[in-house]
């Protein structure tokens, strides 16, 4: 496992890990951070510290909040992006009007000129685990890094509040990053990472593990407005169906990082040969 940056206790400076030590001695590698929170959330910002003590980072991000967005692109409007850092300020950053996969569209054709060698997404306030996934506009935007072939990685800290405090996981995400610039990922391949909502001491590691079978049981809260309209606020519950000691959702539970591989090829591969089995072609 990659070892950290260890503080020395006699001489109160950094020692480079091995990663980082062979990262220097190459090109330093461009990473694009992007999120669902927008551009000016306390998660993106946390972020962005972190991948600037690896590579030259280049943000785009939306300009508004996009939390459950999916894999949503803009098609009926006029999409804008507005360069947000000043002069030759470190790092370059874009807002755009667009949903985080229209984010990472832009970056790639429009502002990057060579394709990024990491694509990080987040870090989301909130759960992305078991479905969460689905509807995740933190993780659709590292799908969408994934389809243009670029290592890309979706981090979520499981707490919703704005101010909610980052600093416990940093040193996570530093070493995930790292990781994943050193070996790369299998072609086709995103990293779907969750922590819990704990400090640096009681998180007992990272656990590769599988996607929860769970849902929501939706709610829709209907009101009526002083005119007289109805309104409706879409609520609900969670439900882990799942008892596996192998997912997502019993890592975080008992105090571990989340890391799921997914991928964007939706094939349900291990059906092909029933569904082959119909008699789909005969006329009779």
């Amino acid at each position: 496992m990659l070892s950290f940056l260890r503080q020395n206790s006699q001489q109160d400076k950094y020692i480079p890990s091995r990663l980082e030590t062979k990262l220097s001695m190459k090109k330093k590698p461009l990473i694009l951070v992007t999120n669902d929170d927008g551009i000016s959330a306390p998660g993106i910002r946390a972020l962005i510290s972190v991948m600037k003590e690896i590579g030259e980072v280049v943000v785009v991000a939306p300009d508004s909040p996009q939390s459950g967005t999916g894999h949503a692109i803009t098609i009926n409007s006029t999409l804008y992006l507005n360069k947000i850092s000043s002069g030759d300020v470190t790092p370059v950053e874009y807002s755009c009007s667009g949903t985080p996969v229209d984010c990472v569209k832009f970056a790639v054709n429009e502002v990057l000129g060579r394709k990024p060698d990491l694509c990080v997404s987040g870090i989301n306030h909130g759960s992305n685990s078991s479905i969460n996934v689905i509807y995740s506009g933190t993780m659709s935007a590292a799908v969408e890094a994934g389809i243009e072939g670029i290592p890309a990685i979706g981090f979520s800290l499981l707490d919703y509040d704005w101010n909610a405090d980052f600093e416990p996981v940093k040193k996570f995400v530093k070493k995930i990053a790292l990781e994943v610039l050193e070996n790369g990922l299998p072609e086709g391949v995103i990293l779907n990472v969750n922590f819990p909502k704990l400090s640096e001491k009681d998180i007992k590691g990272i656990k590769v593990c599988r996607q929860a079978k769970a849902m929501w049981s939706e709610k829709f809260d209907k009101r009526t407005s002083p005119m007289g309209r109805d309104y409706y606020w879409l609520t609900g519950k969670f439900v882990n169906q799942d008892n596996g000691e192998d997912t997502d959702e019993w890592a975080l539970k008992h105090g571990y990082i989340s890391l799921v591989p997914v991928q964007f090829d939706l094939t349900a591969h291990h059906a092909i040969q029933n569904l082959n089995s119909w008699k789909l072609n005969d006329n009779s």
